[in-house]
């Protein structure tokens, strides 16, 4: 087909065809609709695939969305904000309730929403979607109602209810919910009473003002594990029938491939040119792995820990002067390259009951990498004449490359699965007989202790598996076999 050529064309009709072509394009897509509204807005790919994701849930592809994002990452611009008064463009007669952890910042969505609809650019698009204009608090009068609390569309039945968490919207059905952040801060997220209080406000009051079809929204960072997203993808787990969620997850440095949405390599940033990696890594170093684990890798664990308590954990300034054996402990990836686990290897030593991690490397390595780190950990410490290596993975390859060159390499065929042994390992610590080196003499550390702590549910869990393998390897046949495989009941005990 022959291209559209503008050369002869009066240069006004020329403009209104491209005015037009704009002003349609940001009647179809958020993301277009955001860059008219909002021209500076600075586009990264995740704002994309958000707004890709809240196109499908006004199309009804999708019905139930969650999405999880760093702070300051443009997820309540687009979704609290901007998808609000396009839903309303689109459709003047949707029914939207919106809440957020207070009936504040509630009401500021909410006045935001309505400059949006105010504006000329957005007149441009949906002449037909207006608010009164003026502030009206009550319909005697038959007027339209704005205020800070509740909008409605002129001539339609569309409006848009605010709220706090906790807050009255009864005698009100909506076809649309949002909850943006229903937790304030880290203190209200441990609350377990709060949380409670949260949940029951979702279940009794939030959902049952859904109309039939109606989409839901929940924006939020994640706090906790136990906060309303958590409790709802565990419920969503474990029954097949109850609700399924649509998930767009995005951790502020890309940690292991996520899904086809995600573009990133392992390692990379979310948003680079506002937060580039070494900003991100000092934002780590600020608020400590814990908080970062979680607002900012969505990756909340337990605040004492699932098996491995945090509390637990004893640490050295200065390790002992003599040992009664030191060995190593490793854990190689699967494959060369892999794009998720990582090749862990540890030093540990024992002297009597007690155990001290003295060393540890811990890195992503293709088989190469992984035998020339052996190599020089063994040589960093003679003295660990036992090698445990997973006899799993690359760690047969290493053995059979390495036998006739570094002696004491013996393969490991772990007993019972990954969860046993960290329950069989887990006395040694809660004993107080593990130590590991102070975080300001091996920063490293912090992100040993918030994987353990997570274990399980940890994204990965390499270094646990190295230490679980040298705490079962000091253990008797007998303890072995008393510890490592509890019944279920005694598990659900624990």
């Amino acid at each position: 087909m022959q291209a559209l050529s503008f050369k002869n064309l009066n240069p006004k009709i020329v403009n209104k065809l491209q005015t037009a072509y704009v002003h349609e394009k940001s009647r179809r897509r958020l993301i277009d609709f955001t860059l008219h509204t909002k021209p500076d807005y600075e586009v990264n790919w995740h704002h994309e695939r958000l707004c890709e994701a809240l196109d499908k849930l006004i199309s009804g592809e999708t019905k139930r969305l969650m999405v999880f994002m760093p702070p300051r990452n443009g997820k309540s611009e687009l979704g609290s904000r901007r998808f609000p008064a396009y839903l309303l463009g689109k459709d003047p007669n949707a029914q939207i309730i919106a809440a957020s952890y207070s009936a504040d910042l509630a009401s500021r969505m909410n006045r935001d929403v309505q400059r949006i609809i105010d504006s000329p650019e957005y007149r441009d698009l949906f002449p037909n979607t207006s608010l009164n204009g003026s502030n009206v608090k009550t319909i005697g009068n038959g007027s339209y109602v704005r205020n800070s609390d509740i909008f409605e569309i002129v001539g339609h039945k569309g409006f848009y209810k605010s709220s706090g968490i906790g807050g009255g919207i009864t005698g009100m059905g909506m076809t649309y919910g949002i909850i943006d952040d229903p937790f304030k801060n880290r203190k209200e997220a441990e609350s377990k009473t709060i949380r409670n209080a949260v949940w029951d406000w979702y279940a009794s009051t939030f959902y049952t003002r859904l109309e039939k079809d109606a989409r839901v929204l929940i924006i939020l960072t994640r706090w906790h594990e136990d906060d309303l997203a958590g409790r709802l993808l565990k419920q969503a787990e474990e029954d097949p029938e109850a609700e399924q969620w649509t998930v767009i997850n995005y951790p502020a440095i890309a940690e292991q491939p996520i899904d086809e949405t995600d573009p990133r390599e392992i390692g990379e940033p979310l948003w680079p040119s506002k937060y580039s990696l070494e900003a991100l890594t000092k934002i780590k170093k600020a608020v400590g792995t814990y908080e970062w684990s979680a607002l900012y890798q969505q990756r909340p664990s337990p605040s004492e820990g699932n098996i491995l308590n945090r509390k637990w954990w004893k640490y050295y300034r200065v390790r002992p002067e003599r040992f009664d054996e030191i060995i190593q402990s490793w854990d190689c990836a699967f494959k060369d390259n892999n794009d998720s686990d990582f090749v862990v290897g540890q030093v540990w030593g024992k002297i009597g009951a007690d155990k001290y991690l003295l060393d540890q490397v811990k890195d992503r390595m293709d088989l190469p990498t992984t035998i020339n780190a052996l190599k020089n950990l063994t040589a960093k410490w003679p003295s660990a004449t036992t090698k445990l290596i997973e006899d799993k993975a690359n760690g047969p390859a290493v053995i059979q490359m390495l036998k006739h060159e570094i002696s004491g390499m013996i393969p490991v065929n772990p007993q019972g699965g990954k969860v046993a042994r960290a329950y069989a390992a887990s006395p040694e610590v809660e004993a107080g007989n593990v130590y590991l080196p102070d975080p300001s003499i091996a920063p490293w550390i912090h992100d040993f202790v918030e994987e353990t702590a997570a274990f399980p549910n940890s994204t990965n869990d390499d270094a646990t598996d190295c230490f679980t393998q040298a705490m079962i390897h000091w253990q008797t046949p007998r303890d072995i076999k008393r510890v490592a495989r509890p019944t279920i009941g005694s598990l659900k005990r624990r």
